[in-house]
């Protein structure tokens, strides 16, 4: 609802005003975008190798996704260096302050997501994934294959409204 209310506010910002310049991306956007599909790539890798009870290749897949989870955040805080480092802020234009807040939201709800894949992997590679963690593989994977496709979206959004 958080991203509904935020493109809608974006919408109408734009189309009623005559401020609004669009702001240039940082590349980085883009090895983000496919850095975040790989992370859910191999979170996937990771409920299959289970579903084959292959649990050291669990341990391997899902490790990776968590890595690539982080260096995601990572590239996000890049590309917002970047941005100020180019004299864009917040409060530059609308433009770049829709970009900002939903850069920002997704990037606290991937934490949470980061913090999710974290514990599983942790108790994973502690040999405690008992029938009851299952379900925390699932949740936490198909909240974090929510992200990736929200995060699709904002980039269609950003280059198509933005």
């Amino acid at each position: 609802m958080v991203f509904a209310a935020f493109t809608s506010a974006m919408v109408v910002r734009r189309g009623l005003s005559n401020d609004w310049v669009s702001m240039h991306k940082p590349s980085i956007l883009w090895i983000n975008t496919a850095i975040l599909l790989a992370s859910s790539g191999a979170l996937e890798m990771a409920r299959r190798s289970l579903r084959a009870h292959a649990r050291d290749l669990f341990n391997v897949w899902w490790t990776a996704g968590t890595l690539l989870g982080i260096c995601f955040l990572g590239g996000q805080a890049m590309a917002w260096h970047q941005l100020r480092s180019a004299g864009v802020f917040l409060a530059t234009n609308p433009s770049s302050a829709f970009f900002f807040i939903l850069t920002a939201a997704h990037a606290t709800h991937l934490a949470g997501g980061v913090a999710a894949l974290s514990y599983v992997d942790v108790q994973a590679l502690r040999l405690r994934l008992g029938p009851a963690k299952r379900t925390a593989i699932d949740v936490s994977s198909l909240f974090w294959h929510f992200l990736d496709g929200l995060w699709l979206y904002l980039m269609l959004l950003f280059y198509v409204w933005g």
